[in-house]
């Protein structure tokens, strides 16, 4: 009598278990939203927007992101956020990276914004971000550094040109 007993709690706690995962295999798939376009002004909020769209979409199960944006070159504070930014980024560096931490670095000024990111992994330590991924969003001709600067800290490198 109690193996009949447990069998039929068994049965009752993992039915509803069961019948979930039915219904979320045959749940359609949902539409992928269209890309964010490229803002082709200087707005912040617009490349706000357009900067968290990508990093969106190249998260890729990352376990926790952490984007290091700028304003425009010329915007009233760009010294202040550009320092604001480069003492955050160093630190962090610094500290060394955790596995599944995604770190991205994006800008309306794509020459600034490489600044910042090479800048910043110039304090992390040889082979201190294994499993970090860092996400450049800008030119193809500031890749190449970023890239560089990425190469000794053990993390991966993609880019993603701003276009």
């Amino acid at each position: 009598m109690k193996t009949t007993h447990r069998l039929l709690l068994t049965a009752a706690l993992t039915l509803p278990f069961a019948v979930a995962c039915k219904k979320e295999e045959a749940a359609p798939a949902k539409a992928e939203a269209p890309a964010v376009p490229v803002p082709t002004t200087k707005d912040e909020g617009a490349w706000n927007t357009y900067l968290t769209d990508v990093v969106k979409r190249n998260a890729d199960g990352a376990l926790s992101v952490y984007a290091y944006t700028l304003p425009a070159a010329d915007s009233p504070d760009f010294a202040g956020a550009y320092e604001r930014q480069l003492g955050e980024a160093q630190t962090a560096m610094m500290r060394g990276g955790v596995e599944g931490t995604l770190l991205a670095f994006g800008s309306p000024d794509s020459a600034k914004s490489a600044d910042l990111a090479v800048a910043a992994l110039a304090k992390a330590a040889p082979d201190s971000m294994k499993g970090v991924r860092v996400l450049f969003i800008g030119d193809a001709a500031d890749s190449a550094r970023v890239e560089a600067a990425v190469k000794p800290t053990g993390a991966t490198y993609k880019f993603v040109e701003a276009k």
